[in-house]
């Protein structure tokens, strides 16, 4: 089974597509296929569909939608081939979607899952980058970010659950970008980043360490000005949206731009400072930024 949530949701049993239209067993197949090889709650799967207020059929409405899904699971396990070889029984559709205690479980037979090689390749960036291995954290982190094609279960109607799950991707993305971005600049790839920082710290309009990333590709581009510009308007986005000063990181990097000349550029650990990120388990460790 190959499974595709960075983006729209595409599933592929023996490379045909069982992604449902309708909206509610496309909900539970979207659950069921990010949490793969694992059980999903019954109680989960009810929160997603009706959040608060499910109806007293939920239980044997959630029943209808599986029998659906495996209606179309069974129709591409058709598609399966003989080869003419004993390989023991063929998987059937309660294999691949099976009912265990409690909950519901998509085997995905040791298939592909976007969001388990993203996660895989930003633990080898992010190990990369402890090991001061620029070119390889940067190399990794990118491969693993161009599996994204979009908001995670970007046609999907999402209730609570993947709503949440949705917001913990999106961080999981936000800061192998921001990695990767520091590998590139310790790279000395500062115009490079230009183009994309300016729409990022647009997007991110409080968003500390990207705007110090900026701050320093504009400084070691030779824009100067353009650099403190970046810092005041963080400053007046923050204190007005937020009620917050920039943080003392912030505030020393600016000390530092206008201090320093071209001739003497900042040094890439001038504004490092420790923040969190997931690693490869999906637990938090510390990683220096900047």
């Amino acid at each position: 089974m190959d499974i595709d949530v960075l983006g729209a949701l595409a599933v592929r049993e023996n490379g045909v597509s069982i992604t449902p239209t309708a909206p509610k067993p496309r909900q539970v197949l979207a659950l069921l296929a990010l949490h793969a090889d694992q059980v999903v709650p019954v109680a989960a799967l009810i929160e997603e569909l009706w959040a608060a207020s499910p109806p007293r059929s939920a239980r044997t409405t959630l029943q209808t939608y599986v029998l659906q899904l495996r209606e179309l699971i069974a129709t591409a396990l058709e598609k399966d081939e003989p080869t003419g070889e004993d390989d023991g029984p063929r998987r059937c559709a309660k294999d691949v979607l099976v009912t265990s205690p409690g909950g519901y479980l998509l085997n995905s037979g040791g298939g592909t899952s976007d969001v388990r090689e993203f996660e895989r390749l930003a633990g080898l960036g992010y190990r990369a980058m402890d090991a001061e291995d620029y070119p390889g954290a940067a190399r990794k982190l990118r491969e693993g970010l161009s599996l994204w094609t979009g908001a995670p279960f970007a046609d999907v109607l999402t209730g609570a659950q993947l709503e949440m799950e949705a917001r913990r991707l999106d961080e999981s993305r936000l800061c192998a970008l921001d990695q990767r971005i520091e590998a590139d600049l310790r790279l000395g790839r500062h115009r490079e980043l230009l183009a994309e920082l300016t729409v990022l710290t647009s997007r991110y309009r409080t968003h500390e360490s990207l705007h110090a990333q900026f701050m320093l590709a504009l400084y070691r581009s030779g824009r100067r000005g353009e650099a403190l510009d970046v810092y005041q308007r963080l400053r007046t986005t923050l204190v007005r949206d937020l009620g917050l000063e920039p943080s003392v990181r912030l505030r020393r990097l600016q000390h530092s731009i206008l201090m320093a000349t071209t001739e003497a550029p900042l040094s890439p650990s001038a504004p490092q400072a420790a923040q969190p990120r997931p690693d490869a388990a999906g637990g938090e460790r510390l990683a220096r930024v900047g």
